[in-house]
């Protein structure tokens, strides 16, 4: 895969091509599927873009099924380039080692300390746990390169060991955390917090347009935004907390029944996560709701042929309306046979929590332009 990334010279805006891969394929025949979709693909040019007031450059990424989103990052010196996941759902960088033996580094960039002469190791023990699965390994801490943000002295994981089964599969090598240090391991300060830090960037800011069309490309941008890529006006919606992005969202409808947050609930925007994730209960009845004859008793199972008569989902948040048609929340795995991305289980994800929460991925995400405001703690939407 190629993957090229553009940058925006005016206001300090830095706007990062993606690509889509999905952070938690379960099913191994759906991940297959989608992977070989993936390597398939190639990319295209697009022509240069230029505006007096907003210079930059432009290339195309292909569609690649709206499964995630992943861009080019390189670490050291010289750099080494590795295509990383931007997740708005954690706050820690990591990529693989070139020590790791695992089958799933093998598939993927591998980080060599050795070549890059300012490269540190911390000699400290690290594990983390993902959707995708889990990493252990140790801290180091070397020059980033996000398109012409320079970062010296960023710390990251550097990964020895890693699961098999879905990180064989994904195409991004690593993730890049997005979320607040708090998220973050312990004594480390996460990439944007020393953008930030460091004077890089102009604003603390970053926003992300996921595009659902084969002729769009997808950006993530830091340190401004750029409003060409919405219509409309960013809607402000407040943190309830500074550490995932949290905010308070007030309803769940379906064709005017309440199906889920019906007395208020938290809901946490993340990039890194393909579908729209909740309590199980609540998802097992949206499902019964939206696909009482299943195929093969598989709730989460369509045929594409019914997609059109499916009702849209309706997310009220801080007094707006949100409308997720069924185009956004049934994908594709065959021309005939589709998927339903609504995923139990947050209750396991936050145990002990009171409040109801969801978490509103890349299926919400692709629909709306999302701004995250870290001097303001808040989201906008468009």
């Amino acid at each position: 895969l190629v993957l090229l990334w553009l940058v925006a010279l005016s206001e300090c805006i830095v706007i990062i091509p993606l690509t889509k891969m999905m952070k938690t394929m379960q099913e191994t025949f759906r991940g297959k599927y989608l992977l070989g979709k993936v390597l398939d693909e190639q990319s295209h040019n697009l022509s240069q873009n230029s505006d007096p007031k907003n210079e930059f450059s432009s290339h195309r990424l292909k569609n690649f099924q709206n499964i995630a989103y992943f861009g080019k990052v390189t670490i050291g010196t010289p750099p080494q380039a590795f295509q990383l996941n931007f997740d708005t759902g954690s706050s820690d960088l990591w990529v693989p080692s070139v020590n790791c033996q695992s089958a799933s580094c093998f598939t993927h960039k591998r980080f060599n300390p050795q070549k890059s002469t300012t490269f540190m190791h911390l000699n400290q023990k690290i594990y983390l746990s993902y959707g995708s699965g889990k990493i252990s390994g140790i801290l180091g801490c070397d020059t980033i390169q996000i398109g012409n943000l320079v970062i010296m002295n960023q710390t990251f994981v550097l990964s020895q060991n890693q699961s098999s089964g879905i990180l064989e599969l994904v195409p991004y090598d690593g993730i890049l955390g997005l979320a607040y240090p708090s998220v973050a391991i312990k004594g480390t300060t996460p990439v944007f917090d020393n953008l930030k830090n460091q004077g890089i960037i102009s604003e603390p800011v970053f926003a992300f347009y996921l595009s659902s069309h084969p002729a769009n490309t997808s950006v993530v941008m830091f340190g401004g935004v750029d409003h060409t890529y919405y219509k409309g006006n960013l809607q402000w919606v407040p943190l309830t907390q500074a550490h995932f992005w949290q905010v308070a969202m007030s309803s769940m409808s379906i064709s005017g029944f309440r199906v889920g947050c019906s007395r208020g609930c938290q809901a946490i925007m993340d990039t890194g996560t393909s579908f729209l994730v909740g309590p199980t209960h609540l998802v097992t009845n949206i499902l019964q709701f939206i696909n009482p004859k299943p195929i093969w008793d598989n709730q989460q199972i369509f045929s594409c042929d019914a997609v059109n008569s499916l009702p849209t989902l309706i997310l009220t948040i801080n007094g707006i309306k949100y409308p997720v048609p069924p185009q956004y929340y049934i994908q594709k795995v065959s021309q005939t046979m589709c998927y339903c991305s609504f995923r139990g289980g947050t209750e396991h994800l936050f145990p002990g929590q009171t409040s109801e929460i969801w978490i509103l991925g890349d299926v919400f995400l692709r629909l709306y332009f999302s701004v995250y405001d870290r001097g303001n703690d808040r989201i906008g939407l468009a």
